[in-house]
């Protein structure tokens, strides 16, 4: 499978991330409630954010998850770790599908942590999500990532993990 990634635009595409984070399958974004306007706000914070970017993850040119990446000295883990020069913090969502394709989720992770680590001053992925999303721990450690510590969040109890570029390249088979 092949990705591309463009900026999300947040009042084109709220309608659609509306309906992909509001879904029940998406309870681990923690937007279940969200009115239209909400979502649209939301993005529009993050696309005026030196600091926070959302993508859309494209397939055969049309919306098929959502990516966010972050400086994680200035957004998300503030004070809950010590990052690192090359740090990148990461969120991705997969929509919830009637006709869900197998390997498709992990495709799109590799895909994701792929264009992360395409620039050169990425040395290191985190990600920090909720301690009971068991799919998306195992879907980390496909991928390289290694649990650290689980860390109290003001909005969840989180896995702290993270993921070396090696790590990445090892674990995607990709000789060294």
């Amino acid at each position: 499978m092949t990705f591309t990634f463009r900026p999300l635009d947040p009042l084109h595409d709220a309608e659609l991330l509306h309906s992909w984070v509001t879904h029940p399958k998406a309870a681990y974004w923690m937007m279940q409630g969200a009115h239209l306007e909400d979502v649209e706000r939301a993005y529009m914070e993050i696309a005026a954010d030196e600091h926070h970017h959302a993508l859309l993850g494209l397939r055969d040119g049309e919306p098929a998850f959502l990516m966010e990446y972050y400086d994680p000295r200035h957004r998300e883990l503030v004070g809950l770790y010590e990052p690192l020069p090359g740090d990148i913090g990461m969120h991705f969502l997969v929509p919830a599908t009637d006709t869900p394709v197998h390997g498709f989720t992990r495709s799109v992770i590799t895909a994701v942590m792929a264009h992360l680590f395409d620039d050169p001053a990425t040395s290191r992925v985190v990600v920090e999500p909720d301690v009971s999303n068991k799919a998306v721990h195992a879907l980390n450690e496909a991928v390289g990532f290694v649990p650290e510590r689980e860390i109290q969040k003001p909005e969840k109890m989180a896995l702290l993990s993270f993921c070396t570029r090696e790590q990445f390249l090892k674990a995607a088979g990709v000789p060294a």
